[in-house]
């Protein structure tokens, strides 16, 4: 375990860039959470493009911690987050009201390994939501908001950053991973391609109340050229044109994601 945590902290030194970046160590909780048997080995075998260790020690979580994660979807993040703070924090998955039981039936199925959990739900239209007002330490989205982009209603976006806002305590932090598309491309491209652009992102965070804190470049992917037929769907672990140029698309691996940290002002 301490050779896991040396290799971690050395990968982290080198991950951060840009306002108010710094090097963050993953604690030991996070470590052995990811070196859990109980983990999937599917998802195991995907730490290399997500880096968890190095992500979640960069948005400072502790398993003391109330924990939100907006659309956990098929649990990956969940598997760490859950177990991270069961006993002793609270863990919290934030989805809209029509997922909401399908979401509790899975959670609830793994309650032995993710103790207890909540279910919390937003209403896109609305941008309500039943998280009470600034209850939470940590809220974290990943390859979310191009989700919320490519929503029929443009405002959808902005409703849901608000809410996220309301969500977390005075100094709390909103993290973000998404799919990278360079300031250079054509901003259409968000509402097709999953990919979309750093400043998007910056804009509906400071929009909604949230001060950019820091990022780091951890979950970058410099072989992503982001111009596939398919968009970010064309590489792993999707394939959407499957066995075609099935080996270009494997070499280049999952996307390349930026990732922010916003912070509540007090």
């Amino acid at each position: 375990m301490n050779r896991l945590l040396a290799a971690l902290t050395c990968i982290v030194a080198f991950g951060a860039t840009g306002v108010g970046a710094q090097s963050v160590a993953p604690s030991k909780d996070i470590a052995a959470v990811l070196a859990s048997p109980t983990r999937t080995p599917a998802n195991r075998a995907r730490d290399r493009y997500r880096h968890p260790a190095q992500t979640l020690a960069f948005f400072g979580v502790k398993p003391t911690q109330t924990i939100v994660e907006f659309l956990p979807a098929g649990g990956w993040y969940a598997e760490i987050l859950a177990p991270l703070v069961k006993g002793r924090g609270h863990y919290v998955a934030l989805v809209p009201t029509a997922q909401a039981e399908r979401t509790r039936s899975a959670f609830a199925a793994k309650t032995a390994e993710y103790g207890v959990t909540q279910i919390a739900t937003i209403d896109f239209k609305t941008g309500a939501s039943s998280i009470p007002a600034g209850s939470a330490d940590v809220l974290l989205t990943f390859r979310n908001v191009h989700n919320l982009l490519m929503q029929d209603d443009p405002a959808v976006a902005g409703r849901v950053f608000k809410a996220f806002y309301a969500a977390l305590k005075p100094g709390g932090v909103l993290g973000v991973v998404d799919h990278r598309l360079p300031e250079e491309m054509d901003t259409a491209r968000e509402k097709t391609s999953g990919y979309i652009k750093r400043s998007t992102v910056v804009r509906l965070a400071q929009e909604a109340g949230f001060a950019l804190a820091a990022e780091s470049r951890i979950n970058a992917n410099p072989k992503d050229t982001h111009d596939h037929p398919e968009g970010v769907w064309t590489l792993p672990p999707s394939y959407r044109l499957k066995d075609v140029d099935r080996a270009k698309y494997a070499a280049i691996g999952e996307s390349d994601r930026f990732t922010l940290r916003f912070v509540k002002a007090r």
